[in-house]
């Protein structure tokens, strides 16, 4: 099995690192062989600058002294040859403090062709690298304009191992299906997450880091989402198995496995000038023969309630509550710091925000928000390396100015 698992992988990189070549051929050879086609193609992109400043810790950089180490650039591009057939890439650059340094990267690149189309269904197929479908923003999350605030709440989306949720190389099936009840959509992929990160591995092996490194294994990625009144209720529930296996730098050493199981319930209600969403999250952890951990099942919990009201056309203000436990049966950290002797407070997150967001024109927007915050369970190791030494209790201010095009 792990030698078809890792054929599986190689063919689903090569087809990612080939896409790019595919893509351009159909562009440069589509006026030539049907004209109009070139009509066909789309190119889009965005920039984001934020500025970053907290009262105590370091968030997107050292942010205590103000950071705009928060930065976003985006370019994407669809082709069209055929009615039932799209080609679609993006690279991304992002800049957010220790944990991402702006080097350009394939956020997608994907064949999708389209098996069934009608007036009331609609089947797929995406080959390629994908964005997984997780919760209600996770596979938009890189366009600032798609974000319901400038940091999504970090309870459900962590920024910490972002590689890790953004995207996966592998294949994905999708439909939709429309009645006078509503509108059905379903997604399932099978693919390859990032696991190769440094982030991923601090959140993983937290203190172990030297005993051994993260291989990413066959992974399942689902969602089912249901819309009525043209999206004014929007009901979800999302899940994954992510297999991931621990590789020993001892030798003779046995390998180890890790499953990061998330499963994420969604909720949005829509009016024509304000929304109230809620998702509620529980993410259970499995460790075996993970170096010095023989065994080891976790559970976290999170969940965040968000209200929003659109004042003027172009002018939308909201409220949050975020809240983050890592342990669903030790919310205060008390059996974390008896079993470790670091700070409880790295076991949770109470996170209540404000903001604003101002479309200046349709190709530019800024939002501000204010974060006041108790307990440090989404900060990344990265940017504070000396868990000792963050505060429990702090403040953080963001501003954020986009454009797109």
């Amino acid at each position: 099995m792990s030698i078809f698992c890792k054929c599986a992988k190689d063919f689903y990189l090569k087809i990612t690192v080939s896409f790019c070549f595919i893509f351009l051929f159909q562009i440069s050879s589509a006026h030539a062989l049907r004209p109009g086609l070139f009509d066909t193609l789309q190119i889009h992109g965005f920039a984001s600058q934020g500025f970053i400043q907290t009262s105590e810790n370091f968030f997107f950089g050292k942010s205590e002294d103000g950071s705009f180490d928060f930065r976003e650039l985006g370019l994407n591009a669809s082709f069209r040859p055929d009615p039932d057939l799209q080609f679609s890439v993006q690279a991304l650059s992002r800049r957010s403090g220790e944990g991402s340094d702006g080097e350009v990267r394939l956020d997608y690149g994907f064949i999708d062709y389209n098996v069934i189309s009608n007036g009331s269904t609609s089947v797929g197929f995406r080959l390629g690298r994908i964005k997984n479908p997780l919760g209600l923003y996770n596979d938009t999350r890189d366009v600032a304009f798609t974000r319901p605030s400038i940091l999504l709440p970090q309870s459900i989306y962590f920024d910490r191992t972002r590689n890790l949720a953004l995207s996966s190389d592998g294949i994905s099936y999708y439909s939709e299906h429309r009645n006078d009840s509503g509108n059905l959509f379903y997604q399932l992929e099978v693919g390859f997450p990032d696991v190769g990160d440094e982030e991923t591995k601090l959140a993983f092996l937290r203190g172990q880091l030297k005993s051994g490194s993260l291989k990413e294994k066959t992974s399942y990625i689902s969602r089912l989402i249901f819309e009525r009144g043209g999206g004014r209720i929007r009901l979800g529930v999302s899940g994954a198995i992510v297999n991931i296996q621990f590789q020993p730098t001892v030798p003779n050493t046995a390998s180890g496995t890790i499953r990061f199981s998330p499963l994420i319930f969604s909720a949005q209600y829509n009016v024509e000038r304000w929304s109230i969403t809620s998702e509620y999250a529980l993410r259970n952890t499995k460790f075996k023969n993970v170096g010095v951990i023989k065994s080891l099942n976790l559970t976290g919990e999170s969940y965040y309630l968000q209200g929003s009201y659109r004042v003027i056309d172009n002018l939308e203000g909201f409220v949050r509550y975020d809240v983050l436990f890592q342990d669903r049966d030790d919310h205060g950290g008390d059996a974390f710091f008896a079993a470790t002797g670091s700070p409880k407070h790295t076991q949770f997150a109470k996170d209540w925000t404000v903001g604003l967001r101002w479309d200046m024109t349709d190709s530019l927007m800024s939002r501000i928000e204010y974060h006041n915050i108790d307990g440090t369970g989404w900060l990344a190791p990265l940017d504070n390396p000396d868990s000792f030494k963050i505060k429990r209790r702090w403040d953080m201010f963001a501003l954020l100015f986009s454009y797109r095009f």
